[in-house]
Parts: C-alpha cells; sequence; structure tokens
C-alpha cells in the first residue's frame, strides 16, 4: 500500500485522481477521512511557465478565498516535500458529465458568479471542466490555480467552450 507524509502526517493513497500541470493529485486516507493529497511535479509543459509551484498554491488559494470563488479547504502544506492536502469534494466532474452526456447547463449560473467574482478579483481561474465538481448541487473549483485577468482566458471567450459537447470538447477527446 503506497503512503505519503505531509509534514510528518501519514497518508494512505488510495487511487490517483489526475495529473494536472502542476502536480499529481490522488484520493488519499488518514482516520477514516477521504482528502486530496497533491504532489508537485517538475514536468516539462509547452504552453506555461511556472515559479516556485508550491509557494504559488499556497498564494493562489488566499487569492481565491479572498474572492469569495467556492474551493475546497486547504488543509496542510508541506514546502520542503511539495505536497498539499485540501478537503475531498467527491462529485462527478463538469468534465465527466458533458462526456456522458449528461448537461451541465444547471451549473452555468453557478460558474457565470464565479467568473464574475472573479474578474472582480482581478482573477481568471483555469475554466476547464475537470477542475470543476458538483456536490449536493453545489460547483467547488477544486483546483487553486488562478492568474492575472484576461479577457481572452474568460469564461465566456475561452472556458464555455469545453462545458458542453462542442467541436472544442470533441477534439480534446481525441487527444
Amino acid at each position: 500500500m503506497d503512503k505519503k507524509s505531509v509534514n510528518g502526517i501519514e497518508y494512505r493513497i488510495i487511487r490517483l485522481l489526475g495529473k494536472g500541470k502542476g502536480g499529481y493529485s490522488y484520493l488519499a486516507e488518514r482516520e477514516g477521512r477521504q482528502v486530496v493529497l497533491k504532489q508537485i511535479h517538475h514536468e516539462p509543459c509547452d504552453y506555461y511557465t511556472f515559479g516556485n509551484k508550491i509557494e504559488a498554491e499556497k498564494n493562489d488559494y488566499r487569492r481565491l478565498l479572498d474572492a469569495k470563488i467556492r474551493i475546497p479547504k486547504m488543509l496542510d502544506i508541506d514546502t520542503e516535500n511539495e505536497r498539499l492536502v485540501k478537503e475531498y469534494i467527491d462529485g462527478d466532474t463538469i468534465f465527466e458529465m458533458v462526456k456522458n452526456d449528461v448537461s451541465a447547463k444547471a451549473y452555468l449560473p453557478q460558474v457565470r458568479e464565479m467568473a464574475r467574482l472573479a474578474k472582480s478579483a482581478g482573477l481568471n481561474i483555469d475554466w476547464f471542466p475537470t477542475n470543476f465538481v458538483v456536490q449536493n448541487g453545489l460547483l467547488y473549483y477544486i483546483d487553486y490555480e488562478c492568474n492575472g485577468y484576461m479577457d481572452e482566458w474568460s469564461f465566456e471567450n475561452w472556458g464555455i467552450k469545453y462545458w458542453s459537447k462542442t467541436p472544442e470538447f470533441k477534439k480534446y477527446l481525441e487527444l
């Protein structure tokens, strides 16, 4: 059984949830509680430049909280080992819903409110639908990545292209 520790606290890894630009996210468990354990990686990314990823996670978390974006709570951060633990939001991603022909239309008002809040705070978040989970009817942004606002990367100009079975979504599935 694979285990990873964060600041000396050991977590049992259950399974890989996904790999992003900045790290691997695992479903992990400790004392009967499921959490997400993220391990930062330093693999190259053609379309994105990083500075200090673990510091960015911490700073972006604070920026998202200040902007009032619904996100999972950060429970612990281990700067030395470049790991963090956050609340696990159990539910389907918008990506899974769209892929399985389940309409995400009901969640558009919530994501548009997130877009409004983000823009008001001078931020863009990663609008790709793998970063959004629905739990008990509420939409959560489960990543902590955010950048300075640019209209080109707003939800309405970029993100919405992946929130239904658009040509862009279908092309992504072919990758």
